[in-house]
């Protein structure tokens, strides 16, 4: 079997990430963090039940990662101190919600319909695992990706597809050079490359100051047809986000009068009014069974009784700062990781909670789950600004009907990256694969989290080649968000594959070749 465990690859299709705030509206996938949110979700125990109740209930929900067999019994205090303190009193919640999740294939018309409405022409065709509208061939012209199946994650850009001439939005001063070392320029003025609707002033500062940017009003004006498109008319918006002269529009749908957290667009409008970029979900998600929920109190006990498990990728939030110790980096966007509040430090203050859902991985695909959204003050942090307080999203499912699994999943964790995970322990599914050096090369493509880092196993035999790619954290005892990117890692077969079929270990399926 051959084994490789080299350094993470993400797609070289995929967009380099330069600002904050192009990371949380541009990133070629479900962003599980959003609107300047820290998001994360803690395992659940097997403490409070094993499994459904009597006939009638609910099927038990099989949440990927909630195997069950917390370190501490449910209600007792961790004796390393409460991570979270709520200084308001918390709301009850209702009784009961339903699960919603997407269901069968994203359909060419929908595709169709998004496409007008973000005015790239062309017909939609596909293009292995995902639609494809538009595209010229200097790889300058708008397109519009979108994945078949699952949340119909989509992506637009009107300059090419991401991962061609490297476009990303202005983010140095006038007359700082030097900041994107060899190849000459900065990003924002190298042949191919527009303005953003900024005025023509290609160097402008990504100060956040909003210079030249619309208002938040004709924004949220702007991008109602692809709203529409979405089916996401009732969606709540949040125009705060500024790059430049860009204006970021974070739009969170509601579904049965319920607030979402994780399934959000992130829509780009330019000076002109008019957008100039975004990605999100295409797929309408479809309400399922209900389930009994735990109120705001409860959920937050099981969060401190350190049954949890910790996150393992550090996200950026517009308007912060990025890189380590909190300056700027050459990655752009990757914050560094939060420190354990346990860890002789004073516990975080919630502030607030509202009852609503959330995206958590269920039977290896996305979902939305009945949750209860805090609002979370870390120590140090103040009481203004919108920096101040993040977002804690935390399952809110009566444990009892939670299906529990023998094992330990320790690099999928509900609610983290859209990554599908598997439900064996630390396997990724994988998205298609290509081959290179006569057919030596086997380059698998595949979903993970920034702070985690992918190791490749080969099996191979005389109509097969099994293939594995196993995540784990980089920095364990980090308290982080995991934000997801597209990754590539490649083993070297003893032969070459020459028809043999690839399989993925983790489903036992064949893997499309891109």
């Amino acid at each position: 079997m051959n084994t490789e465990d080299s350094t993470d690859t993400p797609n070289p299709k995929e967009r380099r990430r330069r600002t904050r705030l192009v990371v949380a509206s541009m990133a070629a996938a479900v962003l599980l963090a959003g609107g300047g949110a820290a998001y994360w979700a803690s395992s659940a125990s097997s403490g409070e039940g094993s499994g459904a109740g009597s006939a009638g209930d609910p099927p038990p929900l099989a949440l990927d990662g909630y195997t069950g067999g917390g370190s501490i019994a449910a209600g007792e205090p961790n004796p390393q101190g409460s991570k979270y303190r709520a200084v308001k009193k918390l709301p009850g919640g209702p009784a009961s919600a339903p699960v919603y999740r997407p269901k069968g294939e994203i359909s060419r018309q929908s595709v169709e319909r998004l496409a007008k409405a973000l005015d790239v022409s062309g017909k939609v065709r596909s293009e292995g695992t995902s639609w494809k509208v538009g595209g010229t061939q200097d790889a300058r012209g708008p397109v519009l990706q979108v994945s078949k199946t699952g949340s119909g994650a989509w992506t637009y850009s009107p300059y090419g597809t991401p991962g061609g001439t490297n476009c990303a939005l202005p983010a140095s001063p006038k007359g700082e050079k030097g900041q994107d070392g060899p190849g000459g320029g900065t990003p924002s003025n190298r042949p191919g490359c527009p303005s953003y609707r900024g005025g023509g002033d290609v160097t402008t500062e990504d100060d956040s100051s909003g210079k030249g940017a619309v208002s938040p009003e004709k924004a949220k004006q702007a991008v109602q047809p692809v709203l529409a498109a979405l089916g996401q008319k009732n969606a709540r918006l949040d125009a705060g986000g500024l790059s430049g002269a860009v204006r970021i529009v974070t739009a969170n749908p509601v579904l049965g009068g319920l607030p979402t957290y994780g399934w959000q667009s992130d829509l780009q409008v330019g000076s002109d009014g008019q957008v100039v970029g975004g990605s999100g979900q295409l797929a309408n998600p479809v309400k399922g069974a209900e389930y009994p929920v735990l109120s705001a109190d409860k959920t937050l006990d099981r969060l401190n009784s350190g049954e949890g498990r910790k996150p393992a990728g550090c996200p950026s939030t517009p308007g912060g700062k990025s890189g380590e110790n909190g300056k700027g980096g050459k990655d752009g966007g990757i914050a560094p990781c939060e420190p354990d509040p346990t860890k002789g430090q004073k516990p975080a203050e919630v502030t607030g909670a509202v009852f609503g859902l959330s995206v958590q991985y269920v039977d290896g695909g996305q979902a939305l789950v009945p949750s209860w959204l805090y609002t979370v003050r870390q120590p140090g942090a103040g009481s203004g600004g919108p920096d101040a307080t993040s977002t804690v999203a935390h399952p809110a499912v009566n444990p009892k009907y939670l299906a529990h699994k023998d094992g330990d999943d320790a690099s999928q964790r509900p609610g983290q990256s859209p990554h599908k995970p598997s439900g064996k322990p630390g396997a990724m599914a994988l998205e298609s694969y290509d081959v290179g050096d006569g057919g030596r090369k086997l380059t698998v493509h595949f979903w993970g989290g920034v702070c985690s880092t992918y190791s490749v196993s080969a099996e191979e035999s005389a109509t097969t080649v099994k293939t594995k790619v196993v995540g784990k954290d980089k920095n364990p005892g980090q308290v982080c968000v995991k934000i997801a990117k597209e990754f590539t890692k490649t083993v070297t077969l003893e032969k070459p594959l020459d028809g043999r079929k690839v399989v993925d270990v983790s489903t036992g399926k064949s893997v499309p070749k891109q």
